[in-house]
């Protein structure tokens, strides 16, 4: 069954779903992103220790300044944590730094990232703040183009070959997925288009039949 499909028929099932994503909330837009979760009916926290991300049942990291982030996860074991979660199986989804953190190779210049996700990211790779833009991103598995936000955004250089490619610009791809982990190089939370974060949670959705607790 195609990714719109799926996310068609799980909309209303995740609405009836009390689900507690965590939202890092170190930097960045994390408010906005709490904003487009309560659209879709998830209720969201935000976290700003590592071991605060138990209970949640999905991880945002937005994005905000990835070096930024780095100084704060080399204070504490979040570099760990982000880990477990990923590995946990539950969904996870990174926008703009988000994706570079999560990323296996970060350039321009050289950076760490945590290698949860497949991928080479080129970061600020559309030039400065002022070469900042929206547009529109060709996603046929979500149901057609996207409006999408890049300030300052990372570009994908490599994806892995367990990485499927779910948006692009100008052939390029902007919004990746492998397995739980989704990673956009623009910010889907600051548009009224709820489809990145539906297909990024879409497994928290209650199947047909059960009950939501």
């Amino acid at each position: 069954m195609a990714l719109t499909s799926q996310i068609a028929d799980r909309r209303p099932q995740i609405a009836r779903r009390n689900a507690h994503v965590a939202v890092l909330a170190l930097q960045g837009d994390f408010e906005a992103h709490r904003r487009q979760l309560a659209e879709i009916g998830i209720s969201s926290f935000e976290v700003r220790r590592p071991g605060e991300l138990a209970d949640a049942a999905g991880l945002v990291i937005p994005g905000g300044e990835s070096t930024t982030l780095w100084k704060f996860f080399e204070a504490e074991p979040w570099e760990e944590a982000l880990g477990r979660f990923a590995e946990s199986g539950r969904p996870v989804l990174g926008t703009c730094a988000g994706a570079i953190v999560l990323a296996r190779e970060v350039t321009n210049p050289t950076q760490k990232g945590t290698g949860i996700l497949d991928i080479a990211v080129e970061r600020n790779a559309y030039g400065r703040q002022l070469d900042s833009f929206v547009g529109e991103v060709a996603a046929p598995d979500l149901g057609g183009s996207l409006p999408a936000v890049f300030i300052r955004a990372p570009r994908i250089r490599r994806v892995g070959p367990e990485v499927e490619v779910l948006a692009t610009l100008d052939g390029e791809p902007v919004l990746v997925r492998q397995g739980n982990v989704l990673a956009a190089t623009f910010h889907p939370e600051l548009t009224r288009d709820t489809r990145v974060h539906e297909a990024a949670f879409a497994p928290l959705a209650v199947p047909e039949g059960s009950s939501s607790k």
